[in-house]
């Protein structure tokens, strides 16, 4: 990095052990960085999610803080005209629409296209490298929230990613991914020793993490996914259901891994904000057997059948048409089979078959082993 204005593409949960935050560490260093980058939540982390983010300064440093999740997503030229190297540090979930995945997307094709160098310092999966389930991306869905067709769980670090994105999209990057020291695949984040800094505003543990690939589903219709409360994702529900009911229903199908206990909550942001809500909370009683994405699919179906009257999916999205739950999933056959009451395992019995493939497909990228 000597010598060169670094543009560093960063947020908050971006930080040394010691709690120390990325820029600070790269000036402290001897860096010179010449200016920041933000995603979704800004670079200080506090905007509410899909809430645009618009440009600013930063006030210790003197410098520019562009917002890479407002009018642009992507850097433009004169963002770029004091960067002679990008430096892309951000800490992920794991998770296809965990939309800093899509700001990689978008940093790599800056780079390929204005020949700047992109240096990405690799950072965990949290909830572990071996673990892969969900659909990918239909041909047409792409979107913020589904960038490459992968599986919604893909057991990737965003530097893996940095490199098939590169290869797939025959950006013409030049890449160089800083590896992580003493990371094996089969690693949860709690177990790494590491701090947790919350990545976004919704994700406050990592248990909203182990759960979040299944309940994100849940934002694609007019439940509440638990925003504006204690508990985003772990817990779900609206005012018109029988919490008690919902539980019983969905502890009978006895899900690995899984538990649900009835809850009730009031949101004070998001859907139904202000509004006594009955639903359940998702209790992961053993992370290794749960499979979140399909548990998601269950407590969706589950709320529809006890009131399919009142049960609706979202008709558009922040990106318009087609419904936020195609994005989010990836097709429109999961939404379509849910809104007719079809079985979950029917819907699901294909996922294996592209698991699989992508498998091999990722192999040729994967800096930690196979798994």
């Amino acid at each position: 990095m000597r010598g060169r204005r670094i543009g560093l593409v960063t947020q908050p949960a971006a930080v040394l052990p010691t709690l120390q935050a990325a820029e600070s560490v790269l000036l402290h260093a001897g860096a010179t960085i010449s200016a920041l980058f933000g995603p979704e939540h800004g670079s200080d982390g506090c905007a509410a999610d899909g809430v645009l983010v618009g440009h600013g300064s930063h006030v210790r440093l003197g410098i520019p803080v562009y917002s890479l999740y407002g009018a642009d997503r992507e850097p433009t030229d004169a963002m770029l005209a004091e960067v002679d190297l990008l430096v892309f540090d951000m800490q992920d979930v794991g998770v296809r629409f965990y939309t800093y995945l899509s700001t990689l997307y978008h940093v790599l094709r800056a780079s390929g296209r204005t020949g700047i160098p992109l240096l990405v310092l690799d950072r965990p999966n949290p909830i572990n490298g071996v673990a892969v389930e969900g659909p990918g991306v239909e041909a047409g869905l792409e979107s913020f929230v589904g960038i490459v067709d992968i599986p919604i769980r893909h057991g990737m670090t965003l530097g893996e990613l940095a490199q098939m994105i590169a290869a797939e999209q025959r950006f013409a990057t030049d890449l160089t991914v800083l590896p992580l020291q003493n990371w094996q695949r089969s690693v949860w984040f709690d177990q790494t020793g590491l701090p947790w800094v919350s990545p976004s505003p919704g994700m406050p543990q990592l248990i909203t993490a182990t759960v979040y690939p299944g309940t994100c589903l849940v934002e694609g219709t007019n439940l509440s996914e638990g925003r504006g409360t204690a508990l985003p994702f772990e817990v779900v529900g609206a005012p018109w259901l029988d919490g008690y009911r919902l539980a019983v229903t969905l502890n009978h199908l006895d899900l690995p891994g899984v538990r649900f206990r009835p809850v009730h909550f009031v949101p004070s942001a998001s859907k139904h904000c202000g509004a006594a809500c009955q639903g359940v909370q998702v209790h992961v009683l053993d992370r290794a057997a749960l499979q979140a994405v399909t548990t998601g699919l269950h407590v969706i179906a589950a709320c529809r059948a006890q009131d399919p009257e009142r049960f609706a999916f979202l008709a558009s999205s922040w990106e318009g048409r087609p419904a936020h739950f195609d994005f989010l999933a990836g097709s429109t056959a999961l939404r379509e089979g849910l809104s007719l009451g079809y079985d979950v395992a029917g819907m699901t019995h294909d996922w294996a078959a592209y698991e699989a493939a992508f498998c091999v497909r990722r192999a040729p990228y994967l800096l930690y082993g196979s798994g």
